[in-house]
């Protein structure tokens, strides 16, 4: 894989930044049509493209029995039970660190002001089905939920050729859910935004999906809020010469083995690693059963940059902004506050992206393609609302009223003016 090697000019830097931009118009007119229907035919939608995408037939009820979900979580085998139970622990902890809480302070004038924070009323999580097992991504998205007080969570999740993933409901069982549906695709996006007859409409949608449900989430924004727009998945390596080259290969490989359109990059300041680096990657592919994927994932948007020192590092680092980035030289926490723009920062050679995508408590919902510049990874903070606390008294409103007079009528809202101009006479 020496062809990974490459300088911060290339023109591969633009297609990997440019990889998550490539399905709105080319879905658009499906995604719309799907949304549409559902919005129209509820119920009766539902079960029609339910057929038809997954081929399972769910007139007799969407609704997964909670006895089932617990049998599901009884059935874990003895070691992935522990596990589960490992990583709910550590997601609660961290999780009840961010939480949020009403607050007021008085002024001198009387004046009290503040914020009233308020946990949303339903939630609704979705979760990929099928083929792809992903009990930590139920976890990661139910738990911060729970913690912040939302009163009903429903998860939807994809019932494909008849079968649901058991493993997936059990985590669902352990992390609390409320209510669960076997709905996948963009009419699940549908069925929780509109709401239907069996449904219920939410006041938030998380969680990841293919591009369809993407799309989907990004289109009913403003009928309902959401987390973010999950674009493909990425990592970014910043290694110096004191880098174990198996250790950062084997990081790149963990990321490029979840699909084509993952990126893997590495940026180091050693010329030497780079080399070492690129040979290491060509020795594990050929013992990874998802090779294919990683492979084609790494040639077109896997690199490793050479630059000039870890400040350069640094800097291209924050250009990229991505979902996770690997401090992986002798002095991590140096770095730290260089760093401005990354979804989560992993310190240390002991620190592989794969603590914080299981049980490390820091959530695994985080902004991608380059949108870790201003989207936050998800948290408490993401289900709850703020309201705005105001309460003045007679003398506090005389202190400012003129103020507010004058504002109002610059304005040309007479009305504004005199709703103030009728309590100071």
């Amino acid at each position: 894989m020496k062809e990974l090697i490459i300088n911060i000019q290339s023109e591969k830097i633009k297609k990997i930044l440019d990889r998550g931009n490539i399905f709105d118009q080319q879905y658009l007119p499906a995604v719309m049509e799907i949304l549409n229907k559902v919005k129209e035919g509820k119920d009766k939608a539902l079960v029609e493209l339910t057929k038809k995408f997954d081929n399972t037939d769910i007139s007799d009820g969407f609704e997964v029995d909670k006895k089932f979900l617990e049998k599901c979580y009884e059935n874990l085998p003895e070691k992935l039970r522990i596990s589960l139970n490992v990583a709910k622990n550590n997601i609660t902890e961290y999780h009840k660190n961010m939480l949020e809480k009403t607050w007021m302070y008085e002024r001198a004038d009387g004046s009290i002001l503040g914020a009233k924070v308020t946990p949303l009323e339903k939630v609704g999580v979705y979760v990929p089905g099928g083929k792809a097992t992903y009990p930590s991504t139920v976890l990661m998205n139910i738990l911060p939920a729970k913690v912040a007080g939302v009163k009903e969570i429903i998860m939807v999740t994809p019932a494909k050729d008849g079968k649901l993933n058991e493993v997936v409901l059990a985590a669902a069982y352990l992390a609390g859910v409320d209510r669960v549906f076997k709905l996948g695709g963009a009419q699940a996006v549908a069925a929780l935004a509109y709401g239907t007859e069996t449904v219920p409409k939410v006041d938030k949608i998380v969680g990841p999906g293919n591009i369809y449900v993407a799309l989907a989430k990004k289109i009913v924004f403003g009928s309902v809020d959401i987390d973010m727009i999950a674009g493909p998945s990425e990592i970014l390596v910043i290694a110096d010469g004191n880098a174990n080259p198996e250790y950062v290969a084997a990081d790149m490989l963990s990321q490029a083995e979840h699909d084509e359109l993952a990126s893997a990059i590495t940026v180091t300041d050693d010329k030497n690693l780079a080399l070492r680096i690129a040979v290491e990657i060509d020795k594990q592919l050929e013992l990874l059963p998802k090779k294919h994927i990683a492979e084609k994932s790494l040639k077109d948007f896997g690199a490793i940059i050479v630059v000039k020192d870890i400040d350069e590092a640094c800097d291209i680092a924050n250009e990229i902004a991505p979902e996770h980035l690997e401090l992986y030289v002798k002095t991590p926490f140096e770095y730290l506050n260089k760093i401005k723009n990354a979804g989560a920062i992993f310190l240390g050679e002991y620190t592989p992206e794969a603590v914080g995508d299981y049980l490390a408590g820091p959530n695994h919902t985080l902004p991608t393609n380059g949108t870790a510049r201003f989207f936050s990874p998800l948290g408490t903070y993401d289900f709850v609302k703020r309201s705005s606390i105001i309460n003045f008294n007679k003398y506090a409103l005389e202190k400012v009223g003129d103020n507010i007079v004058e504002i109002a009528k610059a304005e040309g809202l007479d009305a504004h003016a005199n709703s103030v101009l009728k309590r100071l006479k």
